[in-house]
C-alpha cells in the first residue's frame, strides 16, 4: 500500500510537533523516520496509524483519504518498543489474538488461525516456543513475537516505533538484519521510527530525516550520507569534521597543506573517510599531530590535533583501513600531512 501525507501539522499546546509535512511512501517501501528525540517522528507514525489526529492535512492510503478513518479500519500492524505482549497468554495465543478478535463475519476458523499462526512462528524462527509465556523469552524473542502478532492480521502497512530500542547492542544488530530479510520476503509497506543513525542506514531502503517537526531530507542511505542537503543532516547522519573558514581554522589548515576544491560556502563538512593521512617527512613542518586512535575492527579512527604546547587544539577525525594503518607505522605524537579528498560546503 502506498501512503501520501499531505500538509500534516500537529501542535500540543504551544509546541509545534509537526510543521506542514509532505511525504510520499511507495508501496512495499522499508522506510526509516530518523531524527533526534522530540523531533516529531513518533507523532507522525501515530497519525499514520490513526492513534493521533493531525490539526491540518490529509493521510491517503492508495489514494483513498483515511484522515478521519478509525484505527481499526486502516489495516495497520503496529509494533511498540516495549513489545506490549499479553503476559498471561502463551506465545501462540499472543500471535493468534488479532485473528480471534476480528468481527465474526471476518474471523477465520480456528483451524485456519492455528495454521496461520504456526506459519508465522516458523517465519520468525520461533515455532519451538509456541507454548511458552512472554516472561520466559529473551528480549529479542519477545520483539519477534510482537512482529509476528502484528503480521498475523495481514496488515497493509506495518509501523514500528523504536522496535529495537530496549535491546542490547548485539541483539539489535541481529534483529536489524532479520527485519530487512523479512521485509524482502513479505514486501509489506513498513515504516519504523529510530534515532539510531546506524540502524536506519543498515535496515531502511529509504530514510526520512526529521528535525523540529520538519523533513530535512528524504533519500536512500547512500544519498543521505554522501549528499547531505544541509548542515543538520551532515552532522546528524554519521560523523563529520566541521571547518569554519571565516574563523581561525583557515590559516592553520592552509599551513598544513590541506586543499579544499571549489569552495561554495563558508563551512566545510568532511567525513573522516575523506581525509588521507601520511606520516610527515623529516625536515618539513606540519601543524597536525596524531594524538590517539580507536580500533573499530577493519577501520582505524585517527584523532588528530593542531600541534601546540599543551596538546590542545581543534580535533580532526580521519579513518583508514586497519592494514594501511599498520603499514604506516604511525605513533602517538607523530606529525602528519593531510589531504581532504571531498568536502560538503554550507553557508
Amino acid at each position: 500500500m502506498s501512503i501520501v501525507l499531505s500538509d500534516i501539522s500537529k501542535k500540543f499546546g504551544d509546541f509545534c510537533a509537526l510543521d506542514h509535512i509532505n511525504l510520499e511512501i511507495p508501496q512495499g517501501e522499508l522506510l526509516a523516520l530518523l531524527g533526534p528525540s522530540g523531533c516529531g517522528k513518533t507523532t507522525l507514525l501515530r497519525i499514520i496509524a490513526g492513534l493521533e489526529r493531525a490539526d491540518t492535512g490529509k493521510v491517503l492510503f492508495n489514494g483513498q483519504d483515511m484522515t478521519d478513518e478509525d484505527v481499526r479500519n486502516r489495516g495497520i500492524g503496529f509494533v511498540f518498543q516495549h513489545y506490549a505482549l499479553f503476559r498471561h497468554m502463551t506465545v501462540f495465543d499472543n500471535v493468534a489474538f488479532g485473528l480471534r478478535f476480528k468481527p465474526a463475519k471476518l474471523r477465520p476458523s480456528e483451524a485456519i488461525i492455528r495454521k496461520n499462526v504456526k506459519e508465522l512462528l516458523a517465519l520468525v524462527h520461533l515455532d519451538w516456543l509456541a507454548d511458552r509465556y512472554p516472561d520466559q523469552l529473551s528480549g529479542g524473542q519477545r520483539q519477534r513475537i510482537a512482529l509476528a502478532r502484528a503480521l498475523a492480521v495481514e496488515p497493509a502497512v506495518l509501523l514500528l516505533d523504536e522496535p529495537f530500542g530496549a535491546l542490547d547492542a548485539s541483539v539489535r544488530k541481529e534483529l536489524r538484519l532479520w527485519l530487512r530479510h523479512l521485509h524482502q520476503n513479505l514486501h509489506v509497506t513498513t515504516i519504523f521510527v529510530t534515532h539510531d543513525q546506524e540502524e536506519a542506514m543498515e535496515v531502511a531502503s529509504e530514510i526520512v530525516v526529521v528535525n523540529k517537526g520538519k523533513v530535512e531530507q528524504k533519500g536512500t542511505p547512500s544519498k543521505i550520507y554522501d549528499e547531505p542537503h544541509n548542515d543538520f543532516v551532515s552532522r546528524f547522519v554519521g560523523q563529520t569534521n566541521v571547518f569554519h573558514l571565516e574563523k581561525d581554522d583557515a590559516h592553520w589548515l592552509k599551513s598544513a597543506g590541506i586543499v579544499f576544491d571549489n569552495p561554495q560556502g563558508v563551512t566545510a563538512h568532511v567525513r573522516p573517510h575523506n581525509i588521507s593521512v601520511e606520516k610527515q617527512i623529516n625536515g618539513t613542518e606540519s601543524a597536525i599531530v596524531l594524538k590517539d586512535w580507536q580500533h573499530l575492527g577493519a577501520i582505524i579512527r585517527l584523532e588528530l590535533v593542531k600541534d601546540s604546547a599543551n596538546g590542545a587544539g581543534k580535533t580532526i577525525y580521519a579513518e583508514m583501513p586497519n592494514d594501511a594503518f599498520r603499514h604506516s607505522a604511525l605513533k602517538r605524537g607523530d606529525k602528519v600531512s593531510l589531504f581532504i579528498k571531498h568536502a560538503h560546503w554550507f553557508n
